[in-house]
């Protein structure tokens, strides 16, 4: 198995010929005012066979970028929508109508459940979303090999439970930007951090055992350019420092191969 880093949390993952994406993008305009579509971010390799969305947040689900990357019918996996009425729900919106609007083959899923596409074993486990909504967190096994993508959880209880059905992990890819978000539907704002900063990506990195622990959602080019978005200044250097020997820093476009 191999892993290669999309940008922002997108991943794609190949093995045995073929390659599944998560957190696919290519637009983040829609979220972030003042980024360019495609700025930061790579498209996958060739078709994939399956995809999976952590949350639906316009950042973590963009259904043209899935519709253009995806063999036309195959799963794109995803939890469940959100609750209460479009105020509560008015970060997730968006990408439903898009994934209704591409025709996409989405199946909401479960924590704990899994399924099989192709040659990945791929399974949902709990996560805890900075916003309220939604969010799944994915377990992929190919090849021999084990992967865990964070989307950009908060720092919650659920990986020790994670950690005693799974680990060793041979990467885990975590959110470490430390976001702090002032939304106008979430008010008054919070001072505390909406996504895992490097220290407690790093905890969890510990916690489920990964031989590379790879620090993902986020960029370096753009904090500045985003109201209502306060990341973390430098989170490569601080995740280096926090992970030590485990830390794999990626840039946007490389690969990890995990048979080496």
């Amino acid at each position: 198995m191999r892993v290669r880093r999309l940008g922002w949390a997108g991943l794609e993952i190949e093995a045995g010929g073929e390659r599944l994406v998560i957190d696919y993008v290519q637009d983040l305009s829609p979220l972030f005012t003042g980024w360019k579509p495609g700025e930061g971010l790579v498209a996958p390799s060739g078709k994939a066979t399956a995809a999976l969305v952590t949350h639906l947040h316009r950042d973590h689900t963009d259904a043209s970028a899935l519709a253009d990357a995806l063999t036309p019918g195959v799963p794109v996996l995803r939890p469940a929508p959100g609750h209460g009425d479009d105020v509560d729900n008015v970060t997730t919106l968006p990408a439903e109508r898009e994934i209704a609007l591409h025709r996409l083959a989405a199946e909401v899923v479960d924590a704990w459940s899994t399924r099989e596409v192709g040659p990945f074993r791929v399974t949902a486990v709990p996560a805890v979303d900075g916003l309220g909504d939604p969010q799944l967190n994915w377990v992929v096994q190919a090849d021999g090999q084990r992967v865990f993508h964070g989307g950009d959880t908060m720092f919650h209880g659920y990986w020790w439970l994670v950690a005693r059905r799974f680990s060793p992990f041979d990467a885990v890819f975590l959110p470490a930007n430390g976001a702090v978000v002032d939304a106008p539907h979430l008010q008054p704002p919070s001072p505390l951090p909406a996504a895992m900063d490097p220290r407690q990506s790093a905890a969890a990195a510990e916690i489920l055992n990964a031989r590379y622990a790879v620090p993902m959602h986020y960029d370096t080019e753009q904090p500045d350019k985003i109201p209502g978005y306060v990341e973390v200044s430098d989170p490569e250097k601080e995740f280096r420092t926090h992970a030590g020997r485990r830390a794999h820093v990626l840039a946007v476009g490389e690969w990890l191969d995990l048979a080496t």
